[in-house]
């Protein structure tokens, strides 16, 4: 939107032309969401309070966890508002690609409302019926799936690049393509949203993975770094280095009241909008399986569940003392800041090795 405005006063003022470089804006965008979460923050934590939007706490958790009942939650719309300020402030709004991620960031973020609604509001412990929230995540998913493959321009952008090798790219068709671009936006957004059961667990990886993809993306859209790296060169990816950077400084706002002990959480209404758009911006840069290996801290937290309940309903014995896996350690005697410190160290890693398979082709 400014963007705009900055190409038609550049006629009169040169100095105009600095908002055409995209880290420019990208600086820009972080810190415009960066402000906005601080500055309405508080605000927003006061009147959920005031509206008694309290978290409800499982008894058969963690007794740790009893003192949290009642912190506000939906904090995620903090989140949502953040990012899509600096966003919509900063971004080329002509690029197809970052408004096929702004509505699917927007889609599944409303899927989330609705659920916190339901269940910190009308009191409805299920949340949103399970079909009707799969349903959803689904039509956002597959429709953002379906008008990928009808918009792309180049083999490029259908194909599955390996990390690691530097001329492996798979392929995949009409078919393969909307089927791995369900699965990697709706199972990261579920992911994410698993993953939130500690104060700051979920938002500091998502700002991390965020920030990696949003290099990621920079140097997709970039025909030169593209070509230098062997990477696939996505025409107008880069401008989703914007809203990354939007993520990022909404994230570190939002973490600034959402660390432990958290005055707020950002329940569903943010951790599937944060997963979903981490899986929508992998697929746009063709870095699906990077995204796997940076995000391994969502995949750890996810396969838990998987195989505990796989393994109480085949041999009615559990793997894990409680899951998802950030549980098991808390009931193992792990104070909750530890477990938490612990799987940001462990996402810096695997942040850094997805960023590795960038050279090492």
């Amino acid at each position: 939107m400014l963007l705009w405005l900055a190409e038609y006063l550049q006629q009169y003022v040169k100095g105009f032309t600095v908002f055409n470089y995209l880290t420019v804006r990208a600086i820009l965008g972080a810190l415009t969401a960066l402000g906005i979460s601080l500055l309405v923050g508080p605000r927003m934590i006061s009147w959920l309070d005031r509206l008694q939007v309290g978290q409800a706490v499982r008894d058969d958790g963690p007794q740790s966890h009893l003192s949290k009942s009642g912190t506000p939650t939906m904090g995620g719309t903090l989140i949502l508002a953040a990012i899509f300020s600096g966003a919509l402030l900063w971004s080329d709004l002509s690029n197809r690609l970052v408004w096929v991620t702004l509505l699917v960031t927007f889609v599944f973020g409303a899927v989330g409302f609705v659920d916190d609604y339901k269940k910190v509001v009308e009191k409805n412990s299920r949340g949103l019926i399970a079909r009707w929230k799969y349903l959803w995540q689904s039509v956002a998913g597959l429709g953002a799936a379906i008008y990928l493959y009808m918009s792309a321009t180049t083999p490029a952008e259908t194909q599955l690049f390996v990390p690691f090798f530097k001329d492996v790219a798979i392929n995949l068709g009409p078919v393969m393509f909307i089927l791995l671009t369900y699965f990697v936006v709706v199972g990261s957004s579920n992911a994410v949203n698993l993953t939130d059961g500690l104060d700051g667990l979920a938002i500091m990886p998502s700002v991390m993975v965020g920030g990696a993809l949003g290099l990621i993306a920079y140097l997709v859209g970039h025909v030169e770094f593209a070509n230098y790296l062997h990477i696939p060169y996505i025409a107008g990816a880069g401008e989703l280095a914007v809203f990354c950077a939007a993520l990022g400084g909404a994230g570190l706002g939002f973490l600034w009241f959402n660390t432990y002990p958290a005055q707020v959480f950002m329940g569903d209404v943010g951790a599937l909008a944060l997963g979903a758009a981490l899986g929508i911006i992998a697929v746009i840069t063709r870095h699906e399986i990077v995204l796997f290996i940076m995000g391994g801290v969502f995949v750890m937290e996810t396969v838990s569940v998987i195989l505990q309940v796989a393994s109480f309903k085949l041999t009615g014995k559990r793997i894990f003392r409680m899951a998802p896996l950030h549980h098991h350690f808390e009931l193992k005697g792990w104070p909750e800041p530890r477990v938490i410190v612990r799987f940001w160290i462990i996402t810096v890693v695997l942040v850094l090795a997805g960023l590795a398979t960038l050279k090492l082709r």
